[in-house]
């Protein structure tokens, strides 16, 4: 049990290591292509060549040039989150109401002010529904970790798949990679819910 909390724990890792990544290029990329939509398509396009890849071919490639390990994996990762945090970084910012950054502009707020007080904020429950996203295809991304030497629990479900009676030691591995989806998916949910700005008005 001690090598399964291990492996629960450097999965989750390696997932949220990626996607940390994914998020610190993909949201200033996201505000920019908001700022200047002929961009965008392109922007799009790109992230959409890179998630038509299957994961184990990406992880293969990458392979080649990183060698074996977690960093294959990471980068992996910050691969396939790319799109869903840009895309949900160019919707949020593009549906802020423009009567409120009219209201900005009057009161002599500059670009950069209106973009961390008024458009962020107002941006940030849809911004965050895409790191949620990013983060649950993460988690089932780095099961195929295994296939690098990154560990993670993918090793356990392999160690399943090569054992002679292994349906125990298969269900080891994925159901806690089932349940760590789950439950990430659920707290990022109530975050974003708290985020989210109608609901803090329907509050007050």
């Amino acid at each position: 049990m001690e090598v399964t909390f291990f492996s629960i724990f450097r999965h989750f890792l390696i997932s949220v290591y990626g996607v940390l990544f994914a998020a610190i290029i993909g949201i200033p990329i996201g505000i920019i292509v908001s700022k200047r939509k002929s961009l965008a398509r392109w922007v799009v396009r790109v992230s959409n060549i890179i998630q038509t890849v299957p994961h184990l071919a990406m992880v293969s490639m990458l392979m080649f040039s990183f060698g074996l390990g977690v960093n294959v994996v990471i980068i992996t990762v910050f691969l396939y989150s790319l799109l869903p945090i840009i895309k949900n970084t160019y919707t949020g910012m593009t549906q802020v109401d423009k009567n409120a950054l009219d209201v900005g502009k009057g009161m002599g707020m500059t670009a950069w002010q209106r973009l961390y007080m008024v458009e962020l904020p107002l941006a940030i429950s849809v911004i965050m529904a895409g790191l949620r996203n990013a983060l649950v295809i993460a988690i089932g991304i780095t099961a195929i970790g295994t296939f690098v030497g990154a560990g993670g629990l993918g090793d356990i479900i392999v160690r399943g798949t090569n054992a002679t009676d292994g349906a125990a030691i298969i269900l080891a591995g994925a159901l806690p990679t089932a349940l760590m989806s789950i439950i990430t998916d659920w707290i990022l949910g109530l975050i974003e819910h708290r985020l989210d700005p109608s609901s803090r008005t329907s509050k007050s």
